[in-house]
């Protein structure tokens, strides 16, 4: 199995970020920059009072040492993509980075393994958030806080004319099915798996990886009969596989799949301050339309919500 990225990737709060934050443009940028009229200018000179309230409530430590640290678990496209072993892109990397901009701070990203890896550093203090985004559930929620900003989807990808015939979980007693370690979809295929040996149907023989792209390798080289993960990610990789040997395609979309509404965010310390900070300025950013941009960019509008939330979820998966 390839191993998980292990390198520590950093990247500042750059002008990329201060230019998906135009709105708030400090004034003489925006009056040299692009010469608009005076009442624009005066507009945007409200901006950085946004920013000082926000960065009077960061935490001494951080303050203090100007940077924050976000921890994931490797590529997780389109929302984490990483590129080097100096920086990371897609749309939570956008978003985080926007993030370090308001509150004038930069930021680390560092990998680890395995979602489990995640949950403990975040709750143990070593890192400052991961901007993931990660599944919210209440069972979670005991030990980290959310702050949901997208509303996900479970989907199966399959090989190109799916010849196990996968149309949603239904269809998966007896099936070979790729999970990544630690997620609410391995747990939600085992409790499934279960009920097929209950009614007399064999199994499912859960296969547990790492990483998104060692799973879909096995599905590609007819190890699993599906890959069964998030809509968004999975969108990605099979749109990558098209014109090549071992094609994939999506099955089950919009069949629940043993889940109710998914909300996916960054998750903070329990009961840390950062919680309500991180809430408002994900606000910050939902108003002034960097959030709607990021997302659009990476093409992840069908996740778009309304507006961010904290700790959204209220049931177990079903």
């Amino acid at each position: 199995m390839t191993p998980p990225l292990q390198a520590v990737r950093t990247a500042s709060a750059s002008l990329l970020a201060l230019a998906l934050l135009c709105p708030f443009t400090p004034l003489t940028a925006t009056a040299q920059a692009s010469g608009k009229s005076s009442q624009n200018a005066a507009d945007s000179a409200v901006e950085p009072a946004a920013y000082q309230a926000l960065r009077k409530r960061l935490p001494a430590q951080i303050a203090r040492e100007g940077q924050i640290v976000a921890v994931n678990h490797g590529s997780f496209p389109p929302y984490l993509i990483a590129q080097s072993t100096s920086s990371v892109a897609g749309a939570s990397a956008e978003l985080a980075e926007a993030v370090a901009q308001v509150w004038g701070v930069k930021i680390t990203h560092q990998s680890v393994s395995g979602l489990s890896a995640i949950l403990i550093g975040i709750k143990s203090g070593r890192y400052t958030l991961a901007f993931g985004p990660i599944g919210d559930y209440p069972e979670r929620q005991a030990s980290v806080d959310f702050i949901d900003f997208v509303e996900e989807s479970v989907a199966f990808a399959v090989q190109k004319g799916n010849p196990q015939a996968i149309r949603s979980i239904k269809d998966t007693c007896g099936k070979r099915i790729a999970v990544m370690g630690g997620g609410s979809a391995e747990k939600v295929i085992n409790q499934f798996s279960a009920g097929c040996t209950r009614q007399g149907q064999p199994p499912v023989t859960v296969q547990v990886y790492n990483d998104q792209p060692t799973a879909l390798l096995s599905v590609r080289s007819d190890r699993a009969d599906g890959f069964f993960s998030s809509h968004a990610p999975l969108k990605y990789f099979v749109r990558k596989t098209h014109g090549q040997p071992g094609q994939l395609e999506l099955a089950g979309v919009g069949a629940g799949n043993g889940f109710g509404r998914i909300y996916q965010g960054a998750i903070v310390p329990k009961g840390s301050e950062l919680g309500p900070l991180l809430l408002d300025t994900m606000r910050l950013l939902f108003e002034n339309g960097t959030y709607e941009r990021i997302m659009k960019k990476w093409e992840l509008q069908e996740h778009l919500l309304k507006a961010p939330g904290f700790n959204l979820a209220k049931e177990t998966t079903q």
